[in-house]
């Protein structure tokens, strides 16, 4: 998935393009902005939208806190 997703860690502000190079462990999410596709959408493109909650989520469990 691409977007804007920035992360805070170790101190530093790491942003990165790809959500899958985002590392496993960090300590805060700052930024979640993925980028939807172009409208129209097709059905599957609808179901990868509604996974951005899920996916958001995801990254607050992997926060240290």
């Amino acid at each position: 998935m691409q977007g804007v997703f920035v992360i805070r860690d170790k101190g530093m502000i790491l942003e990165f393009n790809n959500y899958e190079d985002i590392p496993q462990s960090f300590d805060n999410v700052i930024r979640f902005e993925p980028t939807p596709p172009e409208p129209p959408h097709t059905e599957e493109e609808h179901e990868e939208m509604d996974t951005y909650n899920d996916k958001l989520k995801e990254l607050m469990k992997r926060e240290k806190n």
